[in-house]
């Protein structure tokens, strides 16, 4: 059996903030980043299943579950390959995916969920309003299109959110997400720090017994 990547995800409603946590993160030694929007921005179209992912997307389909959990377990082995994420001494850090439980059932075989971070942000139009303005600031237009955002939010309350209950409250720790982004980094990082002393603090044990 392979060894199953020592993971935290990142869970919220776009606008919520999970990517830049996700991107700080990943700039701590032995975390590794990956976002699902970038494993789709790197993809190889001469592979079959970079082909695959093509004839979809220029039809403006959805892309299956499948082929989107096939394309990030590539581009996680590759750089599993190239030394970049090295999974017996990283941590796995993932925002964007699983966007729903058959995407959650497809990574199983792949992720050990440690954690859920759950960046919440209840007040719907407060994030209409930030992902607004990240739309104009990175000059993509369409997105700024207030229909087009209120739309993705209602497919995360029906396709994403129900999640939460497959990882359990014990898994799971909800922030508020309107908190200024270095405070809700010093949360996750407390709740990590806190499993590594208990998992430390088991070992002991166990190597005493």
């Amino acid at each position: 059996m392979a060894l199953k990547y020592k993971t935290y995800l990142i869970f919220g409603a776009p606008g919520s903030g999970k990517g830049t946590q996700g991107k700080i993160l990943g700039t701590v030694p032995r975390f590794f980043h990956c976002a699902c929007g970038e494993v789709f921005r790197s993809i190889d179209t001469r592979t079959q299943i970079g082909r695959a992912f093509l004839d979809y997307s220029s039809r403006g389909q959805l892309v299956p579950d499948e082929i989107t959990v096939e394309l990030w377990r590539v581009r996680i082995q590759a750089n599993v390959d190239a030394h970049v994420f090295k999974p017996d001494i990283d941590h796995l850090v993932l925002d964007g995916i699983p966007r729903n439980e058959k995407q959650a059932e497809l990574l199983e075989p792949f992720i050990d969920v440690r954690k859920v971070f759950h960046l919440s942000c209840p007040n719907r139009d407060k994030l209409v309003e930030r992902l607004k303005k990240r739309a104009l600031k990175d000059n993509r237009l369409d997105d700024a299109n207030e229909a087009v955002i209120r739309k993705r939010l209602e497919i995360y309350e029906h396709e994403s959110k129900p999640l939460l209950a497959r990882y359990g409250d014990e898994k799971t720790v909800t922030i508020d997400a309107t908190e200024p982004p270095v405070v809700v980094l010093s949360t996750i990082l407390d709740h990590i720090v806190a499993g590594h002393d208990e998992s430390f603090a088991l070992n002991e044990q166990a190597d005493a017994a």
